[in-house]
């Protein structure tokens, strides 16, 4: 188990396994994620957003909103008929 203490300023450094663990270097952000209950998860933001560009594979055929509120309102009719059953 890896503990650090907490400075007059709010600061900690993140123990060296840690950081080892997350793959962090100086200048990495981290995002703190509350779980409840008191608890929270640190999580590693080491990539930009736009990184994550085209993971997806390409893009579809597009869907206009008219086809969205379509498949929406038949979604919503069938899971009211099927609760009722």
């Amino acid at each position: 188990m890896s503990i650090a203490t907490l400075t007059t300023k709010g600061q900690v450094t993140i123990p060296k396994p840690v950081r080892e663990a997350l793959g962090l270097a100086a200048g990495d952000r981290v995002e703190f994620v509350d779980l409840g209950d008191g608890r929270f998860e640190l999580i590693a933001v080491t990539r930009d957003v736009r990184s994550l560009r085209g993971m997806l594979g390409p893009a579809g055929t597009p869907v206009s909103t008219g086809d969205m509120d379509k498949a929406i309102a038949e979604a919503v009719v069938g899971r009211y008929r099927r609760s009722r059953k």
